[in-house]
């Protein structure tokens, strides 16, 4: 099975952003990682062409040189070959996104000389949390998708994938080709080898030149968060003067 893992380049999200003079997001300085999501489904390609032979190729779009550190990454992790999308995706909206990754898809497709069997995207990103890119790039390609997925077989006539639920799991069977958006799974992403991250330095990413899709949304603005008001310290030594002076406070709230 050929499968593609789609990744994106985010902000550190261990990093506290906070708005600029402009009242835009201030990460100019903090490190770039690959989305926590799609280093999940990364190794969950990788486990598979282990186990099952195959290939994975993973890919991305934003700026060459900086994305290229994200995909040699990958490549240490166990991806066969890699892509650059160039192209300033910032401000682009999800609709805009998935029209981008449909044109270097199959942009891919046409240089590797065939198509793909699966396509894996994280469920979400850390920096717009909006999972909406999977089923829209799904619907574009005209396939099926499956969100939330935590693991997948592929029997000679399906997919079957589970499928993370509030209750715990649901088992779906789809036809192939597909798209599917990983959730993290009962597994964590492997740490590359000293050997392998050396050997995929090395590595020759081709670059594919993309143009820019247009939005659908239009974002007008941020807002930060409000800030939290400081609690009340009850300072009451007995445990029942304590439970008193909590329920006074509770019922001038009306909370209660």
């Amino acid at each position: 099975m050929k499968i593609l893992v789609l990744i994106k380049q985010v902000p550190d999200d261990v990093v506290k952003v906070s708005l600029s003079d402009e009242k835009t997001p201030d990460i100019k300085n903090i490190e770039k990682i690959v989305n926590a999501m799609d280093t999940y489904a990364m190794e969950m390609a990788v486990r598979e062409m282990e186990a099952n032979g195959g290939e994975v190729v993973v890919a991305s779009i934003g700026d060459k040189d900086e994305i290229r550190p994200s995909l040699v990454q990958e490549i240490a992790v166990g991806a066969n070959r890699a892509y650059i999308g160039n192209l300033d995706v910032s401000g682009a909206d999800e609709a805009a996104l998935s029209a981008e990754l449909l044109s270097f898809i199959r942009k891919i497709e046409e240089q590797e000389g065939s198509a793909f069997d699966l396509i894996l995207t994280g469920k979400e990103s850390t920096d717009e949390i909006s999972s909406q890119v999977g089923a829209l790039l799904a619907e574009k390609l005209s396939v099926p998708f499956v969100s939330s997925a935590i693991g997948f077989t592929k029997t000679d006539a399906a997919l079957i994938v589970k499928k993370e639920t509030e209750e715990g799991y649901d088992v779906l069977e789809t036809t192939l080709p597909a798209v599917l958006s990983v959730t993290k799974p009962e597994y964590d992403p492997r740490y590359p080898s000293l050997k392998n991250k050396m050997k995929a330095r090395k590595a020759e990413i081709p670059v594919i030149e993309l143009e820019k899709a247009e939005n659908k949304v239009t974002l007008t603005g941020y807002d930060e968060p409000a800030k939290r008001e400081a609690g009340v310290k009850i300072k009451e030594k007995e445990a029942q003067d304590a439970v008193q002076k909590a329920m006074a406070i509770l019922k001038e709230a009306r909370l209660v």
